[in-house]
C-alpha cells in the first residue's frame, strides 16, 4: 500500500491527536536472521496516532549521546477486531482492536552488547520519554545460555497462569544466577491466541519484557475461543525473520544464534502430506545453505506422548533429522516432559550422531497432565516427568564450543533431569 495513502487512512481512522504521546502496548524484541547483528521489534498503537519511532543506543551510552532514531514501518492491523473473548472478570465480549502495527529491524548491531531504546510516536520528541526498555545481541561464538518455557495458556479470568509461568521464569534465572541472553518459547504462550487482550497484558509482564523472544506458534495461539484459526495472530504480535516460506513467512523462520542454527517451525501448517512435505522442503534448504556448529529444530507438537510412550509426530520428522544431522528437537504441547538421548535410525547412538528429542512441560500450574506407565518407546525414552494437572516445569539450555546443556527444573528449583548433546559439526 502507498504510504501516503496509509498515513491519511491511519488519520482518518483515529481517535486521537497526532502530536500527543501514545500509550505503546505489545513490544517485543526478537532476534533477527543473524542474532549477533540483528534485532527485529514490533509494538502497536492507537490509530490515528502518527509515525512511530525508535531511539536506541548501547546501555554503556548513558546520556545517550550515540543515540540513532528510526522510523517505523506502520500498517493497520484488524485481524483480532470482533472476535469473541473474556474479560478478567469472566464476562463475554467482542475485542475492539483495530491498531496500528509498528515493526522495525535494526542491523549493524554489535555483538554480545545490551542496548536500550525508546518507542514515541506522533511528534513527541524521545527525550520526553521516560520508558526505556532494552535487548540484548548475541555472541559471535557459542557461549550463551537461554530459558526454555512452553504451554502458559495466558487465559484474562486465571491470571494465576501467567503467575506460574513468570515465576518459573525467575526460578530459572536463580539456578543460572544471572538473567538469560535469550528466551526461548515452544508456543501456546496464549489460550486463545485470536484473543487480542491476552497478549498485551503478558508482554508487559517485567519478567518477560527484559528478554529478546523467539518461539513457535503453537495450537492455542493460532485459535479464537469459537476454534477458528489464524497464523495472523502470532504474526502479528511478533516481528519474526521474513525468511520462511510461503504463507508461513513470519511465522516459520530460522535465525542463527552464536554459531547455532535454529530452524522454528509451524505445526498448523503441516497437518496433510503436502504441508508436511512442503515443510520439510523448506527446513532443507535452510539447512544446506546456513552450515552451523549446531543445528536445532523447534516446532509445537510433541515428538511422543508423555502418557505412555506413544510415538507422535517423530515418525513423521526422524529420517529428515537422521539425513539433515539435526542435534536437537525442541517440542511442547503435550504438557508432559520427555527427553531421549541420541537417536538415529531409531536406535540410541554415543552422541556422536542422531537426534536428541526433547519436550518441554507445562508451565501454568493448571493444564498439565498425569501419565501412566511407560508402554511403548522404552529402548527409545529416557526421562518423563510431570506433576500431574498442576504441573510447573521449564528448562535451562547452555551452550559451548563442545556441547550444549540442556537441565529441566522444577518450580522450587530442583534439577529434574539434565541431558548434553553434542556437535556433529566440523565447523569451528
Amino acid at each position: 500500500m502507498n504510504k501516503l495513502i496509509l498515513t491519511f487512512i491511519i488519520a482518518l481512522l483515529g481517535l486521537q491527536t497526532v502530536g500527543a504521546q501514545t500509550n505503546i502496548y505489545t513490544v517485543i524484541a526478537n532476534p533477527g536472521e543473524k542474532a549477533s547483528s540483528e534485532i527485529r521489534l514490533n509494538w502497536h498503537q492507537d490509530l490515528g496516532s502518527g509515525k512511530s519511532y525508535i531511539t536506541y543506543t548501547q546501555s554503556a551510552d548513558k546520556n545517550w549521546k550515540k543515540a540513532k532514531t528510526i522510523e517505523a514501518d506502520q500498517s493497520i492491523c484488524t485481524v483480532f477486531d470482533s472476535i469473541y473473548s473474556k474479560r478478567p472478570n469472566g464476562e463475554d465480549f467482542y475485542e475492539d482492536a483495530r491498531f496500528i502495527r509498528n515493526t522495525i529491524a535494526l542491523h549493524g548491531l554489535k555483538a554480545n552488547t545490551e542496548y536500550q531504546y525508546k518507542i514515541t510516536s506522533g511528534t513527541t520528541p524521545a527525550a520526553d520519554d521516560h520508558t526505556i526498555r532494552n535487548f540484548k545481541t548475541a555472541p559471535k561464538s557459542d557461549q550463551w545460555d537461554m530459558g526454555i518455557i512452553s504451554d502458559i495458556h495466558v487465559y484474562a479470568p486465571i491470571p494465576n497462569r501467567q503467575r506460574a509461568g513468570m515465576a518459573m521464569i525467575q526460578q530459572l534465572e536463580k539456578q543460572n544466577k544471572k538473567p538469560f541472553d535469550m528466551m526461548l518459547h515452544v508456543g501456546d504462550l496464549s489460550a486463545w491466541g485470536g484473543s487480542y487482550s491476552f497478549w498485551p497484558t503478558l508482554y508487559a509482564d517485567s519478567t518477560f519484557s527484559q528478554y529478546v523472544w523467539a518461539g513457535v506458534n503453537g495450537n492455542h495461539d493460532d485459535m479464537t475461543r469459537k476454534h477458528a484459526q489464524s497464523n495472523a495472530f502470532f504474526r502479528n504480535v511478533n516481528n519474526n525473520p521474513t525468511n520462511g516460506y510461503g504463507a508461513q513467512v513470519g511465522v516459520s523462520y530460522y535465525f542463527t544464534y552464536g554459531n547455532t542454527l535454529f530452524v522454528m517451525l509451524n505445526n498448523e501448517a503441516m497437518k496433510s502430506e503436502e504441508e508436511l512435505a512442503e515443510a520439510q522442503q523448506w527446513v532443507k534448504n535452510v539447512v544446506q545453505n546456513n552450515p552451523a556448529k549446531y543445528l536445532v529444530v523447534v516446532s509445537h507438537y510433541q515428538w511422543f506422548m508423555g502418557g505412555d510412550g506413544r510415538s507422535s509426530q517423530y515418525t513423521r520428522w526422524k529420517d529428515l533429522f537422521d539425513e539433515l544431522g539435526v542435534d536437537l528437537a525442541i517440542s511442547g504441547n503435550n504438557h508432559i516432559y520427555v527427553r531421549t538421548n541420541a537417536l538415529y535410525a531409531d536406535k540410541e547412538t554415543d552422541g556422536t550422531k542422531g537426534t536428541v528429542y526433547i519436550q518441554t512441560p507445562s508451565a501454568d500450574n493448571e493444564r498439565g497432565q498425569t501419565m501412566g506407565q511407560l508402554l511403548q518407546n522404552q529402548d527409545l525414552i529416557k526421562s518423563r516427568w510431570t506433576e500431574g494437572g498442576n504441573t510447573v516445569g521449564a528448562l535451562i539450555m547452555n551452550a559451548n564450543k563442545k556441547h550444549l546443556t540442556l537441565t529441566l527444573y522444577d518450580r522450587v528449583g530442583n534439577a529434574i533431569d539434565q541431558v548434553t548433546v553434542k556437535s556433529k559439526s566440523k565447523k569451528k
